[in-house]
Order: structure tokens, then C-alpha cells, then sequence
């Protein structure tokens, strides 16, 4: 792939494209003239504050259930140091370095808001760690999605100290001062409320969201292919996926692109016009006859998420935060509250989405459904168990699912000696999340391979012509029918086609365009 163009960080912000870009495929981030000039000019009333006698929270106080401790000046460097040092308390596995990218982005996105009160220079060694490829180690474990991602925000910004784990851009981790003087940028000593201004935000959450959004964009067409696939696969109808019965009938704009894409798919086919032709079945089970309806929803339910990660986007997240007119002033803009929520959303929507796509693939092994298969699509049923632990792994995959749809922002846990005592576990939602759009691309490459070979065990009859094309990539890397082989390969190999969108592209080089 080619790298790229850079992105340049303004006091407007960013686009979700942009995350993308530098998250995913390690695009360059510049900082724009003009928002260095913001950032300084803001800096100077922190300054001013910093040397009068009022106590102002994050700057000559101490933070969270300690805000009415006053530090003197002389103590106020190791106030900032003391709170990256102390609040990067993570736990558990690694995060994935697009993650961490994601994190730093967004944050250094608020920091050139001009709201923060932060100097230039903490902008630019952000986004110095970003385009030298210098990984913070952040862990699974650690925020509670209020006063921020604090301890995920902690691990990137002890980094920029001169202290801390990181990786190169080769994934072997060294140590920090030596990753930094490698590539020419030096620790930074923080002033007053710049440690809190590097913490305080959304961003682990806003990253992962924007993520999952552009890959259930793609696992929503990639649905909608192997409903078509399973339809033919089952010798089902195609007249329920006709415009007429979709959006002026029930005006969900899902509803409709999904109907449409999947009525798109399945034109011209000769297994459904023979089924047609035969004429010995009036309706198809649920599975496939509302697919649309549910493939539809999840569609909407992303829309809805899109909306609100727009507008997280446009934030500027902080605490306190400099106003227009220099004054410096606690919120609660930190609460990952609406954040949290869609992402619990989209975990919900991702596991039906899921879930229906498994049931088709269980009615095609099922030889009492499958109209005419031989039973678990065996090439020699007894000796061979064909495709029936696939659609077991479909089934755990999916039990998980469910399990990850219990919402993480209904839970809250007091903290900060319960000045912090109410949370929105925005960040657990945002992990879990992960897994399940992982899992959904997981259920349907076996619906993808389960289908495949329902319809070419159809032949002489053929599928439509999109359809066609799908398995004719997927041939490439997987046989077709015959004796039970080592499975595994061939579900990673109808994955990686899904996840690196060669399937779709194939695809829609013959349908034209999903939505």
C-alpha cells in the first residue's frame, strides 16, 4: 500500500479519514503554522495564572480528591511528573499499536485546539513519537472512561518524559532515552497543568470507535454477500429483497441499502430462477428472508455511531479548559458517557448480525433444510464430517458475541476516594467491541465458505454473476469440494479475503457499487 499523504493538525481538528491514515497506515502528521501560533498565545494566560496567588485546579493544585491541596511553585514540576508517573498504573496485555496511534492522534488533535493551555513543543514531541514510529506500551487495563483514559493517556505521555516502555517501529521494544535521542527528540520537562492536559481525554475510546465504524462498514457489504451466497446456497427466493417492499414500506435507510445491495447481488441467477421456475415454496425461513430488516438495523445503529463520533471529534476534551477569553475553568467534558454508549451499541448490533448469518450457515448442513444437501456438505457423509466443527467455531464465536454485548456503560465503580464516582467504562467497551467486529468477520468467512461450496455442489446450475466472482477469488487461496482437509487454513484464508476487501472488490467490479 502506499503511504499516505500527511495529515496537518489544525485548531479545526481532524477528519475520522485522517485516525485512519495514521492509525492504520502510519501517514505523517504535521502541525499547522497558524495552531502553533493558538497553542502559544493560549499558553501565555496559563502562565499568567500559574504566577498569581488564586489556587486554579491543574495548575497550582493538586488533582482528583487532592484539587484543594495548593503546591507551591518550586514543587510544581514534579506535581506533573508525579501524576504521569502515578497514573500510569496499567495492566494486562498489550494494546494494538493502531490503538496507541489512534490514542496519541486524537489526543495531540485537543492539545492544537487551543483549549488546552498546553506549549507548543508538547504538540510537536507528540506528534515527533508518531512519525518516528515510537509506540508507547499501553495495557488492556487501567481506565475507567472518566477523567479520561487516564492511565492508557499515562503510558504515551511518560514516554514523551524520557521514561516509560515504547516499541519501534519494528515492534522490538528498547529503552525509552535511547528510541528518543535515535530519532532527535528530547524529553520533555512539563510546566504547570501540562500533565493533566495530556491525560484528560476521550481518545483511547474516540480511536477504537472510528475504527470499529470503517470496519463494520466493510463487514455490513461483506453480510450482505454472504446472505446472497447462502440464499442460492438454500435455493431461496429473491423476491423479498425487491425495492417495493423495503423503503416505502418501512422507511429505515438500512433496511433499504441492505435490501438492495443483497437484491443486486442475486441478479440473474440461475439457481434462483430455477427455484422460481419450480415454484414448490412460498416463503424462506427468517434467517434469510430478514436479513435486510436485521442487516439494516446494524446499518443504522453505525449511522447513529457515526453521528456521535463526529461530533467527539469536534471536541475539545479537557479539565480545566481555557476558554476564549483566558479564563481557566473545570467541566465535565472528560465523561465518556456518550462515547461508551454507542460503542455498547455497536456490540449489540455486530452479535445479531452474527447470529443470523450462523443460522443460515447451520440450515446448510442440515440435511432436513438444506433442500437437497448432502448432510454437513460431506463429499462422503460417515467418513467425512465436511463442514460440521466449522459451524461449531461459528457457534462459540457467536456465544461469545452475545456474552460481549452485555453493555460495559451501565457499570460504574467510584474512585478518587468517590470524588470520581460516577464512571462510563467507555474504554472496556471500546476493547470489547474489537473482539466482536474480530468475531463477526470470523462467523461470516465460514458463512462465506459454507455457502461457496453449497453452490458448487449445485452444479450444473450457477450462481449470479457478483457471486461468482466471490468464489472465484476465494477458490484461488481455497479448494472446493472434496474429502475432509485441514479446515483452519481455509477459514484464516477466507478471513484475510474479507479483511484485506480483495472479495468485495472483486465483487462489486461486477454488481457496481454496495451501499
Amino acid at each position: 500500500m502506499t503511504t499516505p499523504a500527511a495529515i496537518t493538525l489544525s485548531t479545526s481538528g481532524i477528519t475520522a479519514a485522517d485516525v485512519l491514515a495514521v492509525a492504520r497506515h502510519g501517514a505523517r502528521v504535521d502541525l499547522d503554522p497558524a495552531a502553533r501560533e493558538q497553542v502559544a498565545q493560549v499558553r501565555a494566560h496559563v502562565d499568567a495564572l500559574a504566577a498569581g496567588e488564586t489556587p486554579v485546579y491543574g495548575v497550582s493544585t493538586g488533582f482528583g480528591a487532592l484539587a484543594d491541596t495548593s503546591i507551591p511553585p518550586s514543587m510544581r514540576h514534579a506535581l506533573q511528573r508525579s501524576l504521569i508517573r502515578s497514573h500510569a498504573a496499567g495492566t494486562g496485555p498489550e494494546v494494538e499499536t493502531e490503538v496507541v496511534r489512534a490514542l496519541m492522534l486524537l489526543r495531540a488533535r485537543t492539545l492544537a485546539s487551543g483549549r488546552t493551555g498546553v506549549r507548543p513543543v508538547v504538540v510537536e514531541t507528540m506528534l515527533a513519537l508518531l512519525n518516528a514510529h515510537i509506540t508507547p506500551i499501553v495495557h488492556e487495563y487501567g481506565s475507567l472512561g472518566c477523567s479520561g483514559d487516564l492511565a492508557p493517556l499515562s503510558h504515551c505521555a511518560i514516554v514523551l518524559m524520557g521514561e516509560g516502555r515504547a516499541r519501534d517501529r519494528d515492534g522490538v521494544e528498547r529503552p525509552v532515552p535511547e528510541l528518543l535521542a535515535e530519532a532527535g527528540i528530547e524529553p520533555i520537562l512539563l510546566e504547570e497543568k501540562e500533565g493533566l492536559a495530556l491525560i484528560n481525554g476521550t481518545d483511547g475510546m474516540l480511536g477504537m470507535l472510528l475504527m470499529a465504524l470503517a470496519d463494520l462498514d466493510e463487514l455490513t457489504r461483506a453480510a450482505d454477500l454472504t446472505c446472497a451466497l447462502s440464499v442460492q446456497g438454500l435455493r431461496g427466493r429473491d423476491t423479498v429483497f425487491a425495492a417495493q417492499l423495503h423503503e416505502p414500506l418501512r422507511p429505515h435507510p438500512g433496511q433499504a441499502a441492505s435490501a438492495a445491495n443483497i437484491h443486486a447481488l442475486l441478479a440473474d441467477s440461475p439457481i434462483v430462477a430455477d427455484v422460481l421456475a419450480e415454484g414448490s415454496r412460498v416463503q424462506d425461513a427468517y434467517s434469510l428472508r430478514c436479513a435486510p430488516q436485521v442487516a439494516g438495523g446494524v446499518r443504522d445503529t453505525i449511522e447513529h455511531a457515526r453521528t456521535v463520533a463526529e461530533r467527539e471529534l469536534a471536541a475539545a476534551i479537557d479539565n480545566p479548559v481555557v476558554l476564549e477569553d483566558g479564563t481557566i475553568t473545570s467541566n465535565g467534558n472528560f465523561h465518556g458517557a456518550p462515547v461508551a454508549y454507542v460503542l455498547d451499541y455497536l456490540a449489540i448490533a455486530s452479535a445479531d448480525l452474527a447470529s443470523i448469518a450462523e443460522r443460515r450457515t447451520d440450515r446448510m448442513l442440515d440435511k432436513a433444510r438444506s433442500h437437497g444437501l448432502p448432510p454437513f456438505l460431506a463429499d462422503d457423509p460417515g467418513v467425512d464430517s465436511g463442514f460440521m466443527i466449522a459451524q461449531y467455531t461459528q457457534a462459540a464465536l457467536v456465544s461469545e458475541m452475545k456474552r460481549l454485548a452485555v453493555p460495559a456503560s451501565v457499570d460504574s465503580i467510584p474512585s478518587s476516594a468517590m470524588q470520581e464516582d460516577h464512571v462510563s467504562m467507555g474504554w472496556h467497551a471500546a476493547r470489547k467491541l474489537r473482539t466482536s467486529v474480530d468475531n463477526l468477520r470470523r462467523v461470516l468467512a465460514i458463512e462465506l465458505l459454507t455457502a461457496a461450496r453449497a453452490i458448487d455442489l449445485r452444479a450444473p446450475l450457477t450462481p449470479s454473476a457478483p457471486c461468482a466472482a466471490a468464489i472465484s477469488v476465494l477458490r484461488k487461496a481455497v479448494e472446493g469440494p472434496g474429502p475432509d482437509r485441514f479446515l483452519a487454513p481455509d477459514i484464516a484464508e477466507a478471513e484475510a479475503r474479507l479483511r484485506d476487501g480483495s472479495l468485495l472488490a472483486a465483487v462489486q467490479e461486477v454488481s457496481g457499487p454496495l451501499r
